[in-house]
Parts: structure tokens; sequence; C-alpha cells
């Protein structure tokens, strides 16, 4: 079930990690930051843990999915850094010494979506290399001053790719984990509604 009544979002935004593993949150600290900004109609920022049905449901009938992970690279890591991969290169590097922390989920993910034939039409991959996954609830340093940046990044991807429209009002509030944030609806002027959980985007 789609979480308004209205059409699917042109353009899926998904946080994928664990606010209580450090460093894994920062997916959705990312998400929260879009969720503060005016972004084009049509576009649903959601969170997850990275479980592979839970990404189909939230990238479902969108054009344009884009997926923010933490990455544990090697052997050179530099925490901070950000990766920024297409479809195919993603799948790719989807492996213990690739870059995505949830990297299997996200390939399992890709693949289910392929054979069922619910791929997005483009599907971008932001990996930011970790310093610390351990138990916690603050990003490292390095990882918490690579948010802004990629928050701004993504936004002037979602302005080049285009919503349906001029840009709206900022998220209202961000709703539990794992689970859908607030889509941008074009019935409300470009605000974006609050989904509420256990919906399915």
């Amino acid at each position: 079930m789609h979480p308004s009544s209205g059409p699917p979002a042109r353009i899926a935004v998904i946080g994928i990690g664990n606010d209580h593993r450090r460093d894994d949150g920062v997916g959705w600290a990312v998400v929260a930051g879009l969720a503060r900004r005016r972004l084009p109609r049509g576009i649903a920022l959601f969170r997850s843990d990275g479980e592979p049905s839970r990404l189909l449901a939230a990238w479902d009938g969108a054009r344009t999915a884009i997926v923010v992970d933490a990455a544990r690279c090697r052997p050179s890591p530099r925490p901070g850094r950000v990766h920024r991969f297409g479809l195919h290169e993603a799948c790719r590097r989807s492996s213990p010494a690739g870059t995505s922390s949830h990297g299997f989920a996200l390939a399992d993910a890709v693949e289910l979506a392929r054979v069922l034939g619910r791929l997005p039409g483009e599907l971008l991959l932001y990996a930011v290399e970790a310093a610390d996954t351990g138990p916690g609830r603050t990003l490292s340093p390095p990882v918490a001053a690579a948010v802004r940046p990629l928050v701004a990044r993504i936004a002037r991807d979602l302005a080049l790719l285009g919503g349906e429209g001029p840009v709206g009002s900022p998220a209202q509030a961000l709703g539990p984990c794992p689970g859908p944030v607030a889509r941008a609806d074009p019935d409300a002027g470009g605000r974006a509604r609050e989904v509420r959980h256990g919906q399915d985007p």
C-alpha cells in the first residue's frame, strides 16, 4: 500500500543504516538533513535497515532511487570520504572488500527487483567511508563532517533530476525507523507530507 492516495514518488531517497551503531547511522543522518530542506515535488525520503524487501518497497514505482549507506573500504580507508556509484558499479562493489556496509543486502535487493521487474529507471549509491560502526549513537568526527556537504550534493542531484515542479517546503518530521520519512506532495503545494510508520511506500 502506498503511504498516500497520490501517485508514487518520482524520486526516492533512501538512507540505510542503524543509528545505534555510530557511523552506520550516516545514511539516516543524511536523510534527516534532506528532510529539513526545500525539495522539488515528487520526492520521498525513507530510512531503512537495508532489508531487501523493504528497499524494494521504498523505491517501488520511482523513476530514480538514491541510496545512502555507510562504507567499509579496504585496504586504505579514509573515514568521511564519499563514493558515488551507478547501478551496475554499486552491485559489482557489494562485496566484503567493497564499499557498502550493507553490500549483500543491497545486491540482493537489486537482483530481486530485477527478477520482479521492480528496478527503478536509475539507481545511485552514495557510500560514506566509516571510522567506527561499534555501539553508540553519535557519528565519528570525520563522518559527521561529511554529512552536510553530502546533503548539499544530493540536493543538487535532486534539482538536476527534477521532481514534479517547483521546490516545496521543508519536510515536517521524521517517522520511526525503519520506514518512510516524508513525501513532497504536489497536491499540498509542494509541502512534504508526513508518512505514517507501518505503511509500505
